[in-house]
């Protein structure tokens, strides 16, 4: 399925990249998160340098250093609770 036309681009790419935050193993240098998103939205964060090429057999997807720090920073701007 491709990513519907009209929607925000930006915010759904932050989105996935908090809820991927919630699965992330492994070592703090190599972070890895479960990758069960639809391909044109990983295929997105990708793009985007924030994950390494999901395209491979692997389960997991390994984020890069910024991915892995916007990660936590989207989940909580977006799932945070408010102070």
């Amino acid at each position: 399925m491709a990513l519907p036309a009209d929607c925000d681009q930006e915010k759904l790419a932050e989105v996935a990249m908090g809820m991927l935050w919630l699965t992330l193993h492994g070592p703090a240098e190599f972070p890895r998160a479960w990758k069960g998103m639809d391909w044109d939205l990983a295929n997105l964060l990708f793009q985007k340098g924030w994950i390494d090429d999901p395209k491979s057999k692997a389960k997991s997807v390994a984020l890069t250093e910024e991915g892995a720090r916007l990660a936590e920073v989207y989940f909580r701007k977006h799932f945070g609770a408010e102070a």
